[in-house]
């Protein structure tokens, strides 16, 4: 098999120099024989293959990373639906099946050749509002939803958002050893007034200017981003940093001092999944500058304090002018 497969691309990670996860994915024309699999396939679609997908447990998130590269490359490459073949004896095995039964696939029958079960997971563009997880990563501008605007300071932004890095920021100060940077779903913290924001909402991430730059050219949105659950009116410090440490940046030290920092105005919890990055060279700016003259942002002291929420003709205009591929987006 080693030899057969040699020469195609792969994904892995590395750890004290030795691969501990290794993805490898196919693309299946509409043409593939799948006698094979029972159920039969019965629709002629292009596919995607999960061929091979090993992650070693190690408490960075790994998996959700490598599903990342699943749904990427599907919607690269425009199939319809993602399958994957996989035992169920082993532990690790059976881990995997709950993570990818949690991201929207589905059983669907037998590899009668080996006894595999297989697990098929249906990518046309769909929106779940109440399982987004499910339909990821598709989010749509009809459903009932609101759009924000979500300020993020530069010392956060790329720890939490590293597939957002800027050509100005080294990659290597962003390895992915920890579990927020390999996460799908991510925690923000907000302390903003505005908190009528709720599952389904689509967030746009502005990092904030850089100390000693002017703020026109250097504060500009990064990232597309889905709300998967809000939560307010937390009662303790506990409780705080139970929901908050798993899938934020900061330390049970530093989420008390979040907590601490204001009593009348005690921060709030936004569970995230990151959606699209809009920060590589072939893609327009959204620099402040840019966004003022476009009229969605007005220049107001503290406009951007905390969540400012945005038409969805602002939305679309901002989708149009970074020039990106919008197959991820239902309108």
């Amino acid at each position: 098999w080693f030899n057969k497969k040699s020469n195609e691309p792969v994904y892995i990670s590395m750890a004290d120099g030795k691969v501990c996860s290794f993805l490898y994915l196919k693309i299946e024309e509409k043409d593939e024989n799948y006698n094979d699999i029972e159920p039969i396939f019965s629709q002629k679609e292009k596919r995607l293959k999960i061929g091979t997908f090993k992650v070693a447990l190690n408490g960075y998130r790994l998996a959700e990373r490598f599903l990342k590269i699943v749904f990427d490359n599907a919607i690269k490459q425009k199939v319809n639906e993602i399958y994957v073949t996989i035992f169920d004896k082993r532990d690790e095995q059976k881990r995997l099946i709950n993570l990818l039964e949690e991201w929207g696939f589905n059983k669907w029958g037998i590899k009668k050749s080996t006894g595999e079960l297989v697990y098929v997971r249906d990518f046309t563009p769909k929106f779940d509002i109440n399982y987004p997880r499910k339909t990821h990563p598709f989010i749509s501008h009809n459903a009932n939803n609101k759009i924000f605007i979500v300020p993020i300071w530069p010392d956060y932004h790329t720890e939490l958002l590293p597939d957002s890095i800027l050509r100005t920021e080294s990659p290597d100060n962003f390895k992915e050893d920890k579990p927020h940077r390999n996460a799908i779903s991510k925690t923000y913290i907000s302390r903003s007034l505005n908190r009528d924001i709720r599952k389904g909402d689509i967030l746009l991430f502005y990092r904030t200017a850089e100390k000693g730059k002017p703020a026109d050219y250097s504060s500009l949105i990064t990232t597309i981003a889905l709300v998967e659950e809000k939560f307010d009116n937390i009662r303790s410090e506990l409780e705080f940093i139970q929901k908050a440490r798993k899938r934020s940046i900061f330390s049970d030290e530093e989420l008390k001092k979040w907590w601490n920092n204001n009593q009348n105005n005690r921060p709030f919890l936004i569970n995230f999944l990151h959606i699209y990055s809009l920060t590589s060279e072939q893609r327009s700016k959204l620099i402040r500058k840019r966004l003022l003259e476009l009229n969605i942002l007005t220049g107001e002291e503290n406009e951007l304090r905390g969540l400012k929420e945005i038409t969805k003709e602002n939305f679309i205009t901002i989708i149009k002018e970074a020039n990106i591929d919008e197959s991820f987006i239902i309108y």
